[in-house]
């Protein structure tokens, strides 16, 4: 997809492409180095070259990006001593160790400026200044640490730190945010510059779909070079999509369209995409004003203000802004009367004739994605389906012991969302606690969902949510007289990607309680048993690893709406080049894979509130993500994205991993364009 995408930014009026390297996709085992197909980002930087445009390279290594972990792999939180982002010798050696290799890589291969490349800018950390307070002196000797290591490099080019008002010189320091016309450089020789305009927002599971409307995204780029910006850069211009187990949070959907200029698939959404490329034009042309002229700030009433841009040889370029949330208005510049909309700003090149205004978007609002059609709908055939053993996962042999319980992401190292937990509990009729059998569990987890199985059979499901992953489950269980086994299920659902020490942010239930309650509220804690613990689910090690161990059955009875089932199917991909997409929304909770590769998690069955959808949606006034939402009361993501480049002519197989339940057979594949 990297020549369209490309293609459609330049003729978006784009001049550059900006880019993070994402540590934990090319290392994910130390020392070992992936850089092969959609992870070969030297083979991108050409073809962003070739595109005719420049490259911006946020090597981080932390990244943020509502990916898994923030980008750093998983394996450095286990390494003895460590401690990420702050002056930790251990962390500052691997640290430099990936960064030096990324630069090499790029050196090599001729990509800075200075060789004839397209890389022009660099950076090192990520929005460091964020969170820095917490972690005191240590955090600011390992911010000139980062800055030393940087430039020690010799690049040739800038290197630019986000959100760093104290970013060391020659740092520059640069802005993040929905408006950044107020932005000053830290330094009066640094240009004004913005890495981080966000275009729209992410979307969690169980969240409504976030929109940011043409007219406010238009009127934060045009107040920005009014205000004397240099360098502004779309977060997301285009989106995509988090394959695989790659989306963080937790609870980030797989989806990542960030309602950006160009959609999930690659098309340009309208009137976004149209009405920025006019925006561009308009800027460019008065390019060698904004370059060389001095800037002039005429009041011209309230929230009415008149920039004038003038070159010494006379060349002009106007901009005029009214920045009242509700009010339009009308004024005299320049001898001339002009019609400004409330939240808007108007483009002269020349002062004198207005070409743009950011309020008139010249085509009629559209809040969705590429259109879909059903003239080419393809369904699902062949299903057959395999039942995930869970007497097998708590009897493997792959079992190891501990008397405590464990923390999740310590333990299993991102190896897999899944982590089982089982230990014995002996009752009586004499136990205190006994109460015919019936006892409450209660289980204090970190999260990010839970099932409790009872003797192998399912006795319960509970799980948390975007930004309170850590919850309580408490339900009533039934223990037979004699030996029981409890066995707890924890899956992951994107590990924390954010935060002032966000890898102490734990997972699984790492410190519990995990008591049963009884009659008279006689409790007994098992939180300091033996416990059997188990990473994976047996599918998951047969399917990938021991395909041939793996034995489906076909039935004309096909079970559905079943707990902990494996789904295969056949089908024919849609006909014609566009992009294909998959609606899941029949199914429960879990995960997918076209091909074998995976499209990532699905969780239709978790839908957002009823009752926070903004309609009409009202562009003026400081855009937020709770602001112009859509899809109340709806699986926060049904559709997903599936690559025609994973599709072939005749049959494609999906398999399904199916955790709650749902119905495969209703599963259909359809275009978009």
């Amino acid at each position: 997809m990297w020549p369209k995408l490309i293609e459609y930014a330049k003729d978006g009026g784009l001049d550059a492409i900006e880019t993070y390297i994402f540590w934990n996709a090319h290392e994910p085992q130390r020392r070992q180095y992936n850089f092969e197909g959609r992870l070969d980002f030297v083979k991108f930087l050409k073809t962003v070259q070739e595109g005719g445009l420049y490259a911006v390279v946020r090597i981080g290594p932390y990244v943020c990006a509502e990916w898994n972990y923030g980008g750093l792999p998983v394996w450095l939180h286990n390494i003895p001593g460590m401690e990420i982002r702050t002056n930790n010798d251990a962390f500052k050696y691997e640290m430099a160790t990936f960064t030096r290799k990324i630069f090499s890589m790029m050196e090599d291969e001729g990509l800075l400026a200075w060789q004839g490349g397209p890389v022009i800018l660099l950076q090192i950390e990520n929005e460091y200044g964020n969170v820095m307070q917490q972690y005191g002196n240590a955090g600011k000797e390992y911010l000139k640490w980062a800055a030393g290591m940087a430039v020690s490099l010799n690049a040739s080019v800038p290197w630019i730190m986000c959100q760093q008002s104290d970013a060391p010189a020659p740092m520059i320091n640069t802005c993040n945010g929905f408006y950044c016309h107020d932005f000053e450089p830290n330094s009066p020789t640094s240009p004004k510059m913005w890495t981080e305009n966000w275009t729209g927002w992410f979307k969690a599971f169980g969240s409504t779909n976030p929109h940011r409307p043409a007219e406010d995204l238009a009127y934060s780029v045009a107040r920005f070079f009014q205000t004397g910006g240099t360098f502004q850069n779309y977060y997301m211009y285009h989106g995509g999509t988090n394959f695989g187990r790659t989306a963080g949070g937790p609870f980030i959907t797989t989806s990542y369209d960030y309602d950006a200029p160009l959609d999930e698939y690659g098309q340009p959404r309208q009137p976004k995409w149209g009405h920025l490329r006019n925006l561009h034009s308009a800027l460019k042309q008065m390019e060698k004003a904004l370059i060389y002229g001095t800037r002039q700030n005429v009041s011209l009433g309230n929230d009415l203000e008149a920039s004038i841009y003038k070159t010494e040889d006379g060349t002009t370029g106007c901009f005029l802004s009214n920045t009242n949330t509700a009010l339009d208005a009308t004024v005299t510049f320049n001898g001339n009367s002009y019609s400004l909309p409330a939240w808007s700003v108007t483009i002269l090149p020349d002062c004198v004739n207005s070409i743009y205004n950011t309020a008139q978007v010249p085509v009629a609002p559209q809040t969705v994605t590429s259109k879909q059609t059903k003239d080419d709908e393809t369904g699902v055939e062949n299903v057959v389906w395999h039942k995930e053993s869970i007497f097998y996962n708590i009897r493997s042999k792959d079992l190891f012991p501990a008397k405590k319980l464990l923390e999740q992401i310590t333990t299993a190292a991102d190896r897999s969302d899944y982590m089982w937990y089982t230990t014995g509990v002996h009752v009586t009729e004499d136990d205190s606690f006994w109460n015919q059998g019936r006892v409450i569990l209660r289980v204090n987890t970190s999260g990010h969902s839970l099932h409790v199985f009872v003797n192998s059979e399912h006795a319960g499901f509970a799980y948390g949510g975007y930004g309170h992953g850590a919850f309580n489950f408490e339900q009533p269980i039934n223990l037979k007289p004699g030996k029981n086994y409890i066995t707890l299920l924890s899956a992951t659902v994107g590990l924390q990607n954010y935060g002032p020490l966000f890898e102490l942010v734990p997972a699984g239930i790492n410190t519990g309680p995990v008591e049963i309650v009884g009659s008279n509220n006689a409790t007994k804690d098992l939180s300091r048993k033996v416990w059997l613990y188990k990473i994976g689910l047996r599918g998951e090690d047969d399917l990938f690893t021991n395909p041939k161990d793996f034995t489906w059955t076909s039935a004309s009875d096909l079970p559905v709406n079943t707990l902990f089932i494996w789904y295969k199917a056949e089908f024919r991909a849609p006909n014609g080049s566009e992009s294909v997409i998959v609606n899941l929304g029949s199914m429960g909770k879990g995960q997918a894979w076209i091909n074998g590769e995976s499209i990532g998690r699905y969780w239709p069955l978790y839908t957002s509130p009823e009752d926070e959808c903004s309609e009409p949606c009202d562009y003026r006034g400081p855009y937020n993500p709770s602001k112009c939402t859509t899809q109340c009361g709806e699986g926060t993501q049904i559709w997903y994205h599936v690559p025609r480049s994973w599709l072939n002519e005749g049959l494609n197989t999906l398999v399904l991993f199916e955790e709650l339940g749902g119905n495969p057979s209703q599963i259909k594949f359809r275009t978009v364009h």
